[in-house]
């Protein structure tokens, strides 16, 4: 199972958020690659990187940023936020990145997600934040008016088989994790999920990784490594494996 740190781009900082409310930002480094460092020198092999400015906005503001993340690291880097064309899909392809999540577009316009996989294949994973079962889109501004496990169904059809799951309830809170739910999503998609929102504790991490790598196939650390519940290292040894 892969451990995934978080590294949140905003105004050209890593910061998080609480609940997805750009009013209510911590800022914990002010330098993202030097921090994308850091968690590869505590054992990450993976990062999920999201472009928050991008999100919002629709454009990538911070792609400079992820490009130099992931040519001084070396890392796989999951990278998503601002995602709308296929000309930034292939920029952050030609910098190196592992994965490419698409968002709003996968509710605003399923024919460019479509492409997308065509395009670009397995690179492309989707990713669905929800509140109280509702997917948010623009940077979880705004309701999409459609249930996330709905839209989960749709997937697997469309050749996505990566899936990034938020509850964004639980992001940034350390509220702990509702790992029945991500069961089920798991069954519902029809592939291994990547979990989001709500680590609390090395618990959390080791209860995702009961349900198996058919269930669960990554746990993404946020707020609880920024405020040091644990670090990536004890995550990394906790489900066992380097991934």
């Amino acid at each position: 199972m892969q451990i995934l740190p978080a590294i949140d781009l905003l105004e050209g900082k890593v910061v998080r958020l609480a609940k997805g409310d750009y009013g209510a930002v911590t800022v914990y480094n002010d330098d993202p690659v030097a921090q994308a460092v850091i968690f590869r020198e505590q054992g990450a092999r993976w990062l999920h990187v999201v472009d928050l400015d991008g999100a919002r906005s629709g454009d990538p503001v911070n792609l400079s940023i992820i490009e130099s993340i992931i040519s001084e690291t070396g890392l796989k880097v999951e990278v998503g936020g601002g995602v709308r064309t296929l000309e930034t899909i292939e920029r952050l392809v030609l910098a190196g990145a592992t994965r490419v999540v698409l968002g709003t577009k996968l509710v605003t316009d399923s024919r460019f997600a479509k492409q997308a996989v065509v395009a670009f294949g397995e690179i492309i994973a989707a990713g669905i934040d929800a509140r109280d079962g509702e997917v948010a889109i623009s940077g979880w501004c705004k309701g999409a008016g459609v249930p996330a496990t709905e839209l989960v169904a749709q997937l697997a059809d469309w050749g996505i088989r990566h899936l990034v799951y938020t509850d964004i309830a639980r992001d940034g809170m350390q509220t702990g994790i509702d790992a029945a739910a991500y069961d089920r999503l798991a069954q519902c998609a029809g592939f291994p999920v990547i979990a989001s929102g709500g680590i609390a504790s090395l618990d959390d991490i080791v209860e995702l990784s009961r349900l198996g790598t058919d269930r669960i196939e990554g746990v993404i650390v946020g707020r609880a490594i920024y405020e040091k519940a644990f670090t990536v290292k004890q995550a990394v040894r906790s489900v066992g494996t380097l991934c």
